[in-house]
């Protein structure tokens, strides 16, 4: 990515967004464009500015943070240009599976809760920017297990890896392990560049937005198990 992260800030915390811009205004590589106070304005500023990653409360007034992500990630912003190719991180006071199942349905490649300390959220904006996988895996075995169960429509056939090759099946059962783009080089003595290549094939084979559905994939067709 030329330039810094263009990022949107959506809360209805005046005090949070401020918090957040503070903190990102001291930064070369990251940059706030906007700030929306509910889903709706989100939406719409979206659409506006097109950012490249979101920081998106839960729980707004009028249409909420999941809704608001659900029509970002789905390029139904009304935006007379195309589709919208911004990412979605959810940030809320709300740790609880039914937020984090909603959120992960809804599009948003993270979920992150408010009480993390700053660094790292900023770290989880650069994560997501670069395309790479998000929740750590302590969480990932959990979430992504009873995630996949909950949707057995969504379950795929074995079939579907016939797509890919022995090397990219390799790196999907990494990142169904939690591994990250520079941990996958290094686990199969390569470079990060022919990783994230590695990764953009299979979104495109898979029909995959990001990790995070590779991620469920993994799991759905059995690389990884709950117990890996």
């Amino acid at each position: 990515m030329s330039g810094p992260v263009r990022v949107l800030l959506a809360d209805d915390q005046q005090l949070i967004r401020t918090a957040l811009r503070m903190v990102m205004a001291d930064l070369d590589d990251v940059e706030v464009v906007g700030e929306a106070s509910d889903g709706a304005e989100a939406v719409r500023l979206t659409a506006q500015l097109a950012p490249d990653v979101l920081v998106m409360d839960i729980r707004m007034p009028g249409m909420d943070g999941i809704e608001a992500t659900r029509r970002i990630t789905a390029g139904s912003s009304g935006s007379s240009e195309g589709s919208v190719s911004a990412r979605v991180v959810v940030l809320t006071t709300f740790d609880d599976d039914d937020y984090v199942y909603g959120a992960l349905r809804a599009g948003a490649s993270g979920y992150l809760v408010k009480d993390m300390a700053l660094d790292d959220i900023i770290g989880a904006v650069r994560v997501v920017a670069a395309g790479d996988a998000l929740i750590a895996p302590s969480v990932t075995r959990r979430l992504i297990r009873d995630f996949a169960s909950s949707r057995p429509e969504l379950a795929r056939s074995r079939r579907e890896l016939t797509r890919i090759t022995e090397r990219e099946r390799e790196v999907l059962t990494l990142v169904g392990s939690g591994l990250s783009n520079t941990e996958i080089a290094a686990e199969l003595h390569i470079s990060v560049a022919t990783a994230k290549t590695y990764l953009t094939r299979l979104f495109t084979k898979l029909d995959a937005r990001d990790q995070v559905q590779l991620v469920i994939l993994a799991y759905e067709v059995g690389l990884v198990s709950v117990d890996r």
